[in-house]
Order: structure tokens, then sequence, then C-alpha cells
């Protein structure tokens, strides 16, 4: 089954000095780079999802797009230099998103799902209508939220129509 690493919203502002700094930050970046590496070693591919406020909609209180804080995190660009950017605007990945055309494109089977919010993006991602196709799992240690209790919340509200693995399991 051909797999495909979704790293979502890796983005400056979920970090120290962004707008909104969530819980956990620089363990799930060192979970999430380990993660590209051994998807690259095994030839995964790996799409990195990025969100942009709809300008239209107003200032954001974050995610504006020029902004320094919607970047993706150089880290993560620097781990994976050829990955394939999406480009977002909802929870849901593939809500008016080119991420169905890019998976079918490389012939994806599994997701492996990771990222930030937990309780938002991510989740929303994994039980999202157009994922039911693929075989989905999340990695939960490659994920955050606000804090521990609201990461461990949601990830126990989508038990019942998702899988989660270790990523050192995921990428075997």
């Amino acid at each position: 089954m051909k797999k495909a690493l979704l790293v979502i919203d890796l983005q400056n502002d979920y970090f120290e000095g962004g707008k909104f700094p969530l819980w956990n930050t620089e363990k799930t970046l060192e979970n999430i780079e380990k993660a590209i590496v051994k998807a690259n070693d095994k030839n995964i591919p790996i799409i990195l999802i990025q969100h942009i406020a709809d300008s239209s909609q107003g200032i954001a209180p974050f995610f504006n797009e020029g902004t320094h804080g919607a970047e993706i995190h150089q880290r993560i660009l620097k781990a994976a230099p050829n990955a394939k950017i999406v480009i977002k605007a909802f929870a849901d990945s593939f809500h008016k998103t080119n991420l169905e055309e890019v998976l079918s494109e490389l012939g994806v089977e599994e997701l492996l799902v990771c990222g930030m919010m937990t309780q938002n993006c991510v989740t929303h991602t994994a039980i999202s209508k157009e994922a039911e196709k693929y075989s989905v799992k999340i990695l939960p240690d490659c994920c955050t939220t606000i804090n521990e209790p609201i990461h461990l919340i949601a990830l126990h509200a989508v038990s019942t129509r998702t899988e989660f693995i270790n990523s050192d399991e995921a990428l075997m």
C-alpha cells in the first residue's frame, strides 16, 4: 500500500514568538523531522499543507498571507525540500484544495497524518469525507495543540474513525 506523509500547518505562528504558540512544539517538530527523514529514506512522498487565512473574511488572528507567521517552519522546509505544498483555507485539508489530485497523481492509498492542531486541522483532515477512500493513520507523537488534555481528547474523539500509530512504526 503506497503511503504519503501529510504534515499539516507546521507554521511559524504556532511556535514561540508566533501569534498563537502551542504546547510541546519543539518535541513535535523534532518528531516530525525524524518522520520526514524516515519517509525520505523509504521514498514515501511528503506533502506539506499550509493554512493561509481567507483575506476576504478580514484579518485573521494568525496565518495571514504574506506574514512570517504563515510561513512553513524553516526546519520542515529544510527536511523536506522537495515536498509538494498544498495551500488550504479550511480545517479539512481536502476542502477546496488540490490535495486529492496530488494524492491521486502519486498513487497513494494510505495517509500518515500529523501536524498542528490535533483537534482541528489534523482530525478534520483525517475524518474528511474525501479521506474515506484511504487507509488513514494519525501519528500522535507528531501532533500537538493548545495543551495535552485537548490533544488527548481530540485523539479519543476520532478513535472510532481512524487508527493511531507511532511514527517509528508507521515508517518502518
